[in-house]
C-alpha cells in the first residue's frame, strides 16, 4: 500500500483499522482525489484551505504521523503514516507517506494556493501540556527530595529512573509538535518520517 507514482499522478493509501477498506489518496492534475469508507471526492488544490503536520505516537505505533487537510467551505481529512496489517501490527509506511506529503505541498504551491500551514499542536492545547509537566516535575521534584531525606534510596533511584523514562518518551513528542507556521518550501523535517 505504500505511495506510488503512476504518471502525472502521485499516490497513498493506509489502513485506519482493520475492519474496513483502506482510505486512498491520489494528486491528480485536477486536485486531491480520495476515497474513505465508500465515499470520494476530489478537491482542488486551490479549495484546500488549511495542512496541520503533527506527531501523533500510539501503543502500537511509536513513530506515527498525521496530517489534516482542510477544505474551504467545510471538511476534513486525516492522513497517517502508518497501516494495519494484522491485530497486533501497524506497519509503518514512511516513505510513501513523506513523498505524499511532500508532493501535496508541491502541486498546492504550483496552483498558487493560499492555504494556512501550521505544525504541531494548538497553542492552547501546547500550553495545556507544557503546564502539566511543569506540575508534573514540581511534583517529582518534591518526592525525589522527600525520599533522600528519609533515606529511602531505592525510591528515590525509581523516581529518577521513572523521570528519565518518562522525559524520554514524552520529551520526544513535545518538541515535535511545537506550534509552528511554515511555507510550502520549508516544510518541517521533525514532523515527516
Amino acid at each position: 500500500m505504500p505511495g506510488a507514482e503512476a504518471g502525472s499522478a502521485t499516490s497513498y493509501a493506509y489502513k485506519a483499522s482493520l475492519i474496513g477498506s483502506a482510505h486512498r489518496f491520489e494528486l491528480t492534475e485536477q486536485g486531491l482525489s480520495w476515497h474513505i469508507a465508500g465515499r470520494s471526492g476530489l478537491w482542488r488544490y486551490d479549495e484546500i484551505s488549511a495542512i496541520r503536520l503533527s506527531f501523533r505516537p500510539v501503543s502500537m505505533q511509536q513513530h506515527r504521523f498525521r496530517a489534516d487537510v482542510s477544505r474551504t467551505g467545510g471538511g476534513r481529512i486525516a492522513i497517517l503514516s502508518t497501516s494495519w496489517q494484522t491485530a497486533a501490527l501497524m506497519a509503518p509506511q514512511d516513505s510513501g507517506f513523506r513523498d505524499f506529503i511532500l508532493a501535496l505541498h508541491a502541486r498546492m504551491a504550483q496552483a498558487g494556493s493560499r492555504a494556512e500551514l501550521t505544525a504541531g499542536l494548538g497553542r492552547k492545547t501546547y500550553a495545556a501540556a507544557l503546564a502539566f509537566l511543569a506540575v508534573l516535575t514540581v511534583a517529582m521534584t518534591g518526592l525525589l527530595i522527600r525520599a533522600l531525606l528519609i533515606g529511602e534510596f531505592a525510591g528515590a533511584l525509581f523516581i529518577v529512573g521513572f523521570a528519565a523514562l518518562f522525559a524520554w518518551q514524552v520529551g520526544g513528542f513535545v518538541r515535535r509538535n511545537q506550534p509552528q507556521s511554515y511555507s510550502f518550501d520549508r516544510v518541517p523535517k521533525a514532523l515527516l518520517p
